[in-house]
């Protein structure tokens, strides 16, 4: 798109007043950024009636379904635009029209909940609001599958819900309603956040044998499987199998009638210890223990992901989880479980697509095991889901060694906490949770590796030096409590290798571990890149990598410091409780205040709160002295080093927002914010300084909303970056 014809449509939205019609739309062509895979996803399915069908849930990230013919991953729900839609509970194809497939959506009990319904593949959607909660983001987001079709009466599925009991459809899941019958009522909505139930958590129709369903609990309980012989009017317990103290938290039912359970003392993913899978034939209820560990030979964790082949029932297979000292695997039996192969080091995996997974030289089998299928029509091709990524191999029957690859193209469910496009370099490093974050020198390509020594599971904060671009630092935490190491670096080529940089010893307020412990502390990069600021309870600096500290002068913890992208003398800080714009002009040593005339007299709507909120206080790049910040909703410029601030914006609620290079001729620097104009949410462009703004993004590109953080480019004029929480990251470009 021409830069005349993208101001023309900018040009538009100040033709109605705020409150009016939303503004228009500039098209934009949206993609991904590869990394291939990156997140948990608990469940994958294979379709029924269909080769070559196979459904993929997440627990941040919305749905995707595998499209043979362009062998990739499609995302079914980058339309959604309701957060908790896309954390999904559990997914169902139907068992007889290959066009249907169903979703149980609600990442959260503080969010709504839905079953979604498709003829299409999951092209398009309607919903049911349902009144019981879900928690696909939740602890248990591995169980399943909770949502089952009758084969009998594809009409006809049921749910069973985490706190509510079991529910059921007769008009394709349209309307739902409780089954009274059922003996457990359910637990009830937990009251406090980060608590859960298991609940109910399978359903299994038989399709042997018309009338039969099994169903599962995983709540607390002397009984834990239910029978129904005449379609869900009645029920009783299933005597025998395991101790009550093991939750059944996935089953399968083989083409035999026979059951296939696993089993954990906690619905997971974390605090298993213990696990077990046993077999049930209901023909004459007898229990088989067939746990492929047993005696000495058990090491901590449970079993989740199972699975069954569709022609010979006698091939069956499990997976562990949360088995942390051996690391988790997948067991597969050809006699019904009377013997066992292990898998995982039977096998090897092929990470030629993905190769951030070789994190320490060798990619390991993986972990948080929850998901685990074989093909219905190719009893070789199974797949299994790992924290990670999806693993596939076309090898499952194979005697010899097996070889696993990423299944992934398509899928990116990775939650960005922050990112940078240099001036100069890679044109795009970022910061991830759980991966830690990559250089990225093309975008269409999965990374070499994350950003290591140290490898830091979060990234939380990154800069780059605005002349000197190859000079980067990152500062971020691990899963543990306490960083084991050091939470900063720093590089000298552009994010591609890193440098450790060890602070003082400092003490956290009233005796808590300090910020540089905890991954806290952020850490600026003067323009030049020779000197550095860590935001440490008594704010440091350096100006030799990191082998000798000065404390600055007249800079408050707990605030956020921005360099100049163009002169390196000068930093900024906003001192939120002060109500005051800082400045310094000897490098960082020293900082007093700037007169900061025309900002508002209250400044809390400037801080930072917490170690992942994006910095409100960006510096223009190439421009001395050019500065924006974000004040509330409201966005502020300056372009005397802060001495004076003009209010830029008008009819737009910001909630974070990015520069990028100029259109030709413009005074001022492209603006790209994440926020709402006339209540219309989303992603939207300016090129007069804030003035005028239209949304870039459309109904078909929403990812739920879930957006964390934006940037333009300074190199490439209309290129947007945005980071997801559950769909990767996002690069858009004018439409031509």
């Amino acid at each position: 798109m021409s830069v005349m014809r993208y101001r023309f449509l900018m040009a538009l939205v100040s033709l109605g007043a705020v409150g009016a019609a939303p503004p228009p739309a500039t098209p934009y062509r949206w993609q991904n950024v590869v990394v291939g895979g990156g997140g948990f996803a608990p469940g994958i399915v294979f379709s029924p009636v269909e080769r070559g069908l196979a459904y993929l849930r997440t627990d941040m990230g919305g749905a995707y379904r595998w499209d043979a013919s362009s062998r990739r991953w499609q995302p079914l729900q980058d339309d959604e635009a309701e957060s908790n839609f896309m954390g999904i509970e559990s997914i169902a194809p139907d068992p007889r029209d290959a066009n249907i497939v169903y979703l149980a959506a609600g990442m959260s009990a503080r969010g709504p909940a839905a079953i979604f319904r498709s003829t299409d593949r999951g092209a398009r959607w309607r919903k049911t609001i349902v009144p019981f909660a879900m928690g696909g983001n939740e602890d248990g987001r591995g169980l399943g599958e909770r949502l089952a079709i009758d084969p009998h009466r594809t009409a006809t599925l049921m749910f069973g819900s985490r706190h509510d009991g079991l529910w059921r459809s007769d008009d394709a899941g349209a309307s739902w309603r409780k089954v009274a019958t059922f003996p457990l009522a359910g637990l009830g909505r937990p009251d406090r956040p980060r608590v859960t139930h298991g609940g109910l958590s399978f359903v299994l129709f038989d399709p042997a044998q018309r009338g039969r369903i099994f169903v599962a609990s995983a709540d607390p309980d002397a009984q834990h499987l239910f029978r129904s012989d005449d379609g869900g009017a009645n029920w009783q317990a299933v005597a025998g199998g395991p101790a009550a103290d093991m939750l059944p938290v996935k089953g399968v039912i083989g083409a035999d009638g026979v059951l296939t359970l696993t089993y954990c003392d906690a619905i997971g993913p974390n605090g298993i210890t213990r696990g077990a899978v046993w077999r049930f034939d209901p023909r004459d209820g007898a229990w088989k223990d067939v746990t492929p560990l047993k005696g000495a030979a058990v090491v901590p964790g449970g079993y989740m992901g199972v699975a069954v082949a569709a022609r010979d029932p006698r091939v069956i297979a499990v997976a562990t989880v949360n088995r942390y000292r051996l690391g988790d695997t997948v067991w597969r039996s050809a006699d019904a479980g009377t013997t066992w192969r292990e898998l995982a080091r039977d096998s090897v995996r092929d990470v030629a697509a993905t190769p951030f997974l070789d994190f320490e030289g060798r990619a390991d089998f993986g972990h948080w095991i929850a998901g685990l299928a074989i093909d219905p029509f190719d009893a070789g091709h199974a797949a299994y889901v790992t924290g990670a990524t999806v693993y596939g191999t076309d090898d499952f029957t194979a005697s010899r060694t097996m070889r696993w690859a990423p299944w992934t193209r398509g899928i990116e469910q990775t939650a960005i906490i922050t990112l940078v496009s240099p001036t100069g370099g890679a044109p795009l490093v970022s910061g991830f949770g759980d991966l830690g974050g990559f250089r990225h020198d093309d975008l269409t390509q999965s990374p070499p590796h994350v950003h290591r020594n140290p490898m830091l599971t979060n990234t939380n904060s990154l800069d780059y030096a605005g002349t000197a671009p190859q000079v980067m630092v990152r500062s971020g935490n691990t899963h543990k409590p306490l960083v084991p190491d050091t939470s900063l670096a720093w590089s000298a080529d552009g994010g591609d290798t890193w440098q450790p940089m060890r602070v003082p010893a400092q003490r956290g307020e009233s005796g808590a571990p300090s910020r540089a412990q905890t991954g806290s502390a952020a850490i600026t990069v003067s323009a030049d890149g020779a000197t550095f600021v860590v935001e440490t309870e008594r704010p440091l600096l350096t100006r030799d990598r990191g082998r000798s500290w000065n404390v600055v002068d007249g800079l408050p913890t707990r605030v956020r410091v921005t360099a100049d992208k163009a002169d390196a003398r000068r930093f900024y800080a906003v001192d939120a409780d002060g109500g005051r714009v800082l400045r310094s002009d000897d490098g960082g040593a020293t900082f007093d205040a700037a007169a900061s005339v025309g900002l508002p007299a209250d400044l809390s709507g400037a801080r930072a709160v917490g170690r992942e909120a994006a910095n409100p206080l960006v510096a223009v790049p190439g421009r001395a002295g050019a500065l924006w910040l974000l004040v509330g909703a409201d966005l502020y410029r300056s372009v005397d080093f802060g001495e004076h601030w003009a209010r830029a914006t008008n009819g737009i609620a910001i909630a974070r927002y990015g520069i990028g290079k100029a259109a030709t001729g413009a005074a001022w620097p492209a603006l790209y914010a994440i926020g709402a104009v006339a209540d219309v949410r989303g992603i939207y462009g300016s090129l007069d300084g804030g003035a005028r703004w239209t949304r870039i993004n459309d109904t078909a590109h929403q990812w739920g909303l879930r957006l964390r953080v934006i940037s333009g480019d300074p190199r490439r004029f209309g290129r947007v970056y945005v980071g997801t929480d559950g769909r990767g990251i996002m690069y858009g470009d004018p439409a031509e």
